[in-house]
């Protein structure tokens, strides 16, 4: 079987729910995962909006998850309750979720949740780095990558 990123929030490629949303409750999906690679020590987690005007803007990072891992529970990574996982410094400044966002006149948007598998278990990086430092060590160490794919707007 694939390696695989699901939710049972949203179907792949459908809409994401306002919960999810920065002006909606602004909590973290549930996120689940299947047959990594073989040798996965631990995971990377990235949502990103791959049509911000300047470019991918992103939202939420993740890493060092233990290899062990299967999923991400619901609301774990909220401004109010961060779950015992480093995270990285989103595009808004923050070390939490940022859910999608919309502005007046936006088309919708497309969020990409990207998870990466690594042959390593820690990430050779500082503490509280930004998104694409995260995302570049995880790129130099990755076995494998799954994503889900959802909209908003």
């Amino acid at each position: 079987m694939a390696f695989t990123l699901t939710s049972p929030a949203f179907q792949n490629g459908q809409p994401i729910p306002d919960r999810h949303a920065r002006r909606g409750d602004n909590l973290s999906p549930f996120l689940e995962w299947n047959d990594p690679p073989p040798g996965t020590q631990s995971y990377v987690l990235v949502m990103e909006d791959t049509d911000a005007a300047s470019q991918a803007s992103r939202h939420w990072v993740v890493y060092d998850i233990g290899g062990d891992r299967r999923h991400l529970a619901e609301g774990r990574s909220s401004k109010a309750r961060t779950e015992d996982l480093p995270h990285g410094f989103n595009d808004f400044g923050n070390l939490h979720y940022d859910g999608p966002d919309q502005h007046p006149g936006d088309k919708p948007h497309t969020y990409r949740f990207r998870l990466a598998a690594l042959g390593i278990a820690k990430l050779p990086i500082g503490s509280e780095p930004d998104a694409l430092v995260v995302w570049q060590a995880a790129r130099e160490n990755m076995l494998g990558e799954a994503e889900l794919i959802g909209t908003y707007g």
